[in-house]
């Protein structure tokens, strides 16, 4: 069997679905109308190949092509790519462009785009693919429409990451020679994908426009694409409901609105779209600070939190307490024998009087600071319940508010924080969005979305690395099962949940789901049954 067969088998079996595929539509697609779509919280940046946050994810996709694309069972698809080969030894991949496609200013699209960005800002800057690309050798662009990239150690989580949001491809003539961070095309893309930046109003919008010379013929149905942002949950709710936005993703009202919105002729509620993702919720503790160095007291915290209350409390049920980082549906990698903290307050009080953080007068052990994630009502509810929790075995927690810039620098560059509440994406291989919570390269280094707690550990680092290089999925199987024992006894983060998001559409809005990575891909297949009303 081969290294790309073996992959394709290894993704199959983490990703193994219990949807049932939507039955077919008795109308063709129809062209034209205005999608709305909520876009909360707004976008930092509009370009995911420089940031993995969500809200540039869910924006990106649809400026941007992937080189591969995924269907509905994690099967690969021709995007920007029409063909791929991985060699027996799994150290050369060969991608076969598309010919004829144009950036949206004109310029044709070619491998020395491909070869440019992988070398100058997959490399450098992206936060998953500088380790998933670290073992690039050399790119090689023998014709304008042939990439072929070489290792020097196997990588076989490469295929997994080939989408627009895994590996975003930038105009090279755009870029070359700039100040790629601060290029003024990062927030005015130009892509070749099939919808065409024209405005973002910051606080207000940000508005797309059909590509009339997309390579997909035919697509995209819809005319135009508005991004609103809207941050009020309650205001959220209320147009959704009354019509004037069509799509909503990534949980966007509180779980309690989001089943009686459902309930109405209007409004289809849908938690597909969202596997590649295999999001997971923790709580991170920087082992930096004097009272987080003891491992007794990260354990005391994880026993303090009942995770089942909180999944039924803030999230109303949406989601599965989580007892590792690589998801329990990522089942090929998931390694369910990992050290346990179920909650058991009496257990966490001990430990912490172990740890000589003993109450004082006014019951009080330890003051810090909570900060959470600001994308949404759950999150802050979140801080709240964790605030009640830690109080109840003594540590008092101020909660802190901020916006998504100030967070981001706070965690990730001035690292000024105690415990923050934080979501990332696992995706289809650990390699790809677990490792960096815990890969020591990341600290320091100002990168959003990496190792927040500060957590170094040599023997995670070289599991990491092994698990990178290897060219056995068997083997590398067996790595991340030695990584997840290890980080969960030193857990510096804690896995608390296993997200389950949802979105909310209109009813008459068609073809909203067509791949598993459909939050981060486009709508170039949706439309509505009768344009003409939107």
């Amino acid at each position: 069997m081969t290294n790309f067969k073996r992959w394709r088998m290894g993704v199959l079996l983490s990703f193994m679905s219990t949807w049932a595929l939507a039955s077919g539509h008795a109308a063709e697609p129809r062209h034209g109308g205005t999608l709305t779509v909520i876009a909360q919280p707004e976008p930092v940046i509009l370009t995911a190949a420089l940031s993995t946050s969500s809200p540039t994810g869910f924006f990106s996709g649809n400026v941007f092509d992937g080189l591969i694309e995924y269907d509905r069972e994690f099967g690969l698809k021709p995007g920007l790519a029409v063909k791929w080969g991985l060699s027996e030894d799994g150290k050369i991949l060969t991608l076969n462009l598309r010919e004829g496609v144009l950036w949206h200013d004109g310029e044709p699209f070619t491998a020395a785009d491909v070869k440019w960005t992988l070398e100058n800002v997959w490399q450098k800057y992206h936060p998953r693919n500088q380790a998933l690309f670290a073992n690039v050798e050399r790119v090689e662009t023998p014709d304008d429409h042939t990439v072929v990239i070489h290792f020097s150690k196997p990588s076989l989580a490469i295929l997994s990451s080939l989408n627009s949001n895994g590996a975003q491809v930038l105009p090279r003539h755009l870029y070359e020679g700039t100040d790629i961070l601060n290029n003024p095309y990062n927030n005015k893309p130009v892509g070749t994908g099939p919808f065409v930046f024209k405005e973002w109003s910051k606080g207000n919008h940000i508005v797309l426009e059909r590509n009339p010379h997309y390579w997909d013929e035919g697509k995209p149905y819809l005319d135009r694409v508005i991004y609103r942002v809207i941050p009020d949950a309650g205001a959220r709710t209320a147009a959704i409901e009354k019509g004037e936005v069509q799509y909503a993703f990534f949980s966007p009202v509180p779980a309690r609105d989001a089943e009686r919105l459902s309930k109405l002729p209007t409004i289809q509620l849908e938690t597909k779209g969202y596997e590649w993702l295999s999001p997971w919720l923790f709580l991170d503790l920087n082992v930096e600070r004097e009272h987080f160095k003891d491992v007794r007291v990260r354990q005391a915290i994880y026993h303090a939190i009942d995770r089942e209350a909180y999944k039924r409390v803030v999230w109303f049920g949406f989601g599965k307490p989580a007892i590792s980082p690589v998801v329990s549906t990522l089942a090929t990698f998931h390694d369910a024998s990992v050290p346990q903290y179920p909650y058991d307050p009496a257990k966490a009080e001990q430990l912490l009087d172990e740890a000589g953080l003993k109450r004082g007068a006014d019951g009080t052990r330890l003051r810090i600071h909570l900060d959470y994630l600001p994308y949404g009502e759950e999150f802050r509810r979140s801080a709240e319940f964790f605030k009640q929790a830690l109080k109840r075995v003594g540590i008092e927690a101020e909660i802190r508010t901020q916006d998504t810039p100030t967070y981001t620098r706070r965690i990730y560059g001035d690292r000024d924080f105690d415990v923050t509440v934080q979501w990332y994406s696992g995706f289809a291989d650990p390699l790809v969005g677990v490792t960096r919570e815990y890969n020591s390269d990341g600290i320091g280094k100002n990168i959003p979305f990496t190792n927040g707690p500060g957590y170094r550990n040599e023997k995670v680092d070289q599991l990491i690395a092994q698990a990178q290089s290897s060219g056995n999925q068997d083997e590398r199987i067996q790595l991340f099962h030695a990584f997840q024992q290890q980080v969960q006894k030193d857990v510096p983060s804690l896995p608390v949940l296993e997200l389950e998001f949802f979105t909310l559409h209109a009813a008459d809005l068609n073809d909203t789901v067509t791949s598993v990575d459909q939050i981060y891909a486009s709508f170039k297949n949706a439309w509505y049954t009768d344009p003409s009303k939107r």
